[in-house]
Formats: C-alpha cells, structure tokens, sequence
C-alpha cells in the first residue's frame, strides 16, 4: 500500500523549530542568561497559549460546552493562532471526527490505533486528509462565527503578527529582545505544541479507563499537569459536552477553574455539566464488565457473577433514589416552594438516601475488590 505524499513543509517546521529550541536556549542560557524576567514571561505565555487551545479551541468551539463574551472568543482566537496548530474552523473539524470515528484507523485523524508516533505527530507530515482537508460540513455552527471565520481567513497573518509580534514586545520591555524570541517566543511554540499532541498520543496510551473501555481514551492526573486540565480523557471521551475534564475537586484542571472564573464575572454562561447519575452508572457499568470478564475464567464463574448482579442493581437503584430526590432538593431550594418544616423533612430524607447510596457504593467496590483478588490466586 502507498503512503500519502510527505507534506515537507510540516515535516520542516517541526524538525527545524525543534532542533532550533534544543540549541539555541541552552546556548542563549549559558552564554547571556536568562532573568526571572525571562521566565514569567515564557510561563505567561505557555499558559495563554495553552488555554487558548484547551478553553477555545476545544471546550469552546469544538464541543460547545459553555458560551462565552465576544472578547474572550477574540482573545482566545488570537491565542490560537500564537499556539500555532491550525485555525480554530480545522482544529474543531479534525477533532469532532477524532471524536466520531474514534480509533478508527482509517477515520480517525489521529488514530491511536495506529502507534504513539502517528497519533502523537506523525498524521500531520503525510497528506492522510487528501482531498477532504478543507471539508468543514461538520462545523457549519462555528461558520456562522465571525470570529472564528475572521481567525481562519487572517490565519497566517495572525500567526506571524502573534508569534513574532507578542514576544519582540515582551523583549522591549526587559531589554532582551532575542532573549525573549528564544524563550517565549522559540521554545514556549515547541513545548505548546508538543504538550497538545500528547493528548492525542499519551493520554490513549497511559492511564486508567474508569469510566469506558469502548475506546482508548485514558485519564492521567500526571499528564493533566502539562496539559492544563486535559489528562483526564477517559471522562471526556465519553461526556465531552462537560465544560470539565477534571470533576474532582482535587484534579488539576485550570482550564475549569478559568471557565468557571469567567462565568463568575459574566464572560462565558450556560456552562454544561454532566448530572451525577449518569457518571456513576458509567463507573459501575465499566467495573462490572471488568470484574464479570474476570470471572468468567473461574470455576463456579456464574454464582460469583449472579452476586455481582445483584448488588449491581441494588447499586443502580440507590443511585436513581438519591439523584431523583436531588433533583427535587435543588427545585425546593430554587423556587423556595416548601415551608421550614417540610424543608427539613425533605433534607433529612435526602441525607438518609444519600448515605444509603455511598453505603451501598463502598459494599459494592468492596465486593469487586474482593472478587478481582480471588480471581488472581
């Protein structure tokens, strides 16, 4: 089988700026040095590169997860084209296929199927696309964007005026204009990138698949560190309409956080979330295929996997008590419709199924955690 034609203009610019920000910063670092100047500058930069991709690009315009203000769709615009990885019309494109045909070797834009070097770079230095590269039908939405539209057809002009322009503005102020292109301009441009692309390879790679193993999709807290957020893609691989990636408090997801903060101030609105529900299930349906095909290998596999059975649907029906009698809390509380007294009923109730639930939850991690463990001896 031919491969497609070498697009040698990606393969040059990948190739040179990388090897350009292996030398060139170690050089400038040892030869003129770096100040504490230098360096906040680069880490602003990095950030708002990197949210401009994961706050606009991805939550925003690919997956309509959230609105936001004219001037925040602007800003992260621009910052899309100082990341440098394509308008914000192709990214959405390629990236609600990516989502559509997921680990389809042949459909998916960046197939994981395909190996880390494919998925990680590989699928943008051969024309994989041919002829569909400018087939943005599945983004008639953001066509209608004039933001969006204005980013595309200024694309290259926005590239060299940010790439060029931001970091030779940041140098005149330290003092250190070549300093400042190599830093914020040279290396923050490698690294950005990179850091988004080991979404695609990586993060289906390494991790864990709490709640799908329909596809490769992986959460990975470590890799979240670098990716502001976008390490926990088993979650949003299958709820990518949620506005967040990391729902725990705990997880580290500044591109939440800063959606969040801009709903706060009345930048960005109906910000979406998925309802717990449907969540847990997903967890408890993924832990039960897991522990049921680990069964099934073992004598008396069936009175184990009726067991299961039966605490998993006890599980299910303490989950739809508690999230239904939620739904009528957060209503009671919203409209103020019930008095003192019935309140206090209510929320009594509410806390008695509540406990019921985790009760119920704990019992049923216990069960599976003692049934895997069985079945390894």
């Amino acid at each position: 089988m031919n491969k497609p034609p070498i697009i040698w203009t990606n393969v040059l610019f990948f190739s040179l700026t990388f090897l350009a920000a292996a030398t060139l910063v170690p050089w400038y670092a040892i030869s003129y040095g770096f100040t504490s100047a230098h360096w906040i500058a680069f880490v602003g930069c990095m950030f708002y590169a990197g949210l401009s991709i994961t706050a606009g690009y991805h939550r925003l315009w690919a997956h309509k997860t959230y609105n936001a203000h004219p001037a925040v769709e602007f800003i992260f615009a621009l910052g899309g084209a100082f990341a440098l990885q394509n308008s914000a019309l192709h990214w959405s494109s390629d990236h609600r296929i990516h989502h559509g045909q997921v680990d389809d070797p042949i459909k998916d834009p960046y197939a994981a199927t395909n190996g880390f070097w494919y998925s990680h770079i590989g699928w943008m230095l051969r024309d994989y696309q041919g002829d569909s590269y400018g087939d943005y039908s599945n983004c008639r939405d953001l066509q209608r964007n004039k933001i969006v539209m204005w980013q595309h057809k200024h694309y290259l002009k926005l590239v060299i005026a940010m790439n060029v322009g931001l970091p030779l503005i940041l140098g005149l102020l330290v003092g250190d204009v070549w300093g400042m292109l190599i830093l914020a301009g040279l290396l923050r441009l490698v690294l950005s990138q990179h850091f988004t692309f080991f979404i695609n390879s990586v993060a289906h790679i390494w991790g864990s698949r709490p709640y799908t193993e329909k596809n490769t999709a992986r959460d990975n807290g470590f890799l979240a560190l670098f990716t502001y957020g976008e390490g926990y893609h088993n979650f949003h691989h299958i709820f990518a309409s949620d506005y967040r990636n990391g729902i725990k408090w705990f997880h580290y997801d500044p591109t939440k956080w800063m959606i969040r903060s801009l709903a706060a101030v009345g930048l960005a609105n109906k910000l979406k979330r998925t309802p717990v529900e449907r969540i847990e299930k997903a967890k408890a349906e993924t832990l039960m295929s897991k522990t049921q095909t680990r069964l099934a290998k073992l004598p008396l596999a069936q009175d184990k996997i009726t067991l299961l059975q039966q605490e998993y649907d006890l599980l299910l029906k303490k989950l739809q008590n508690y999230c239904s009698l939620q739904k009528q809390v957060l209503e009671v509380k919203k409209n103020n419709m019930a008095k003192q007294c019935e309140r206090s009923a209510l929320m009594a109730q509410y806390h008695e199924l509540e406990a019921a639930w985790e009760n119920q939850k704990q019992a049923w991690l216990a069960l599976n955690a003692r049934l895997l463990k069985a079945s390894f001896n």
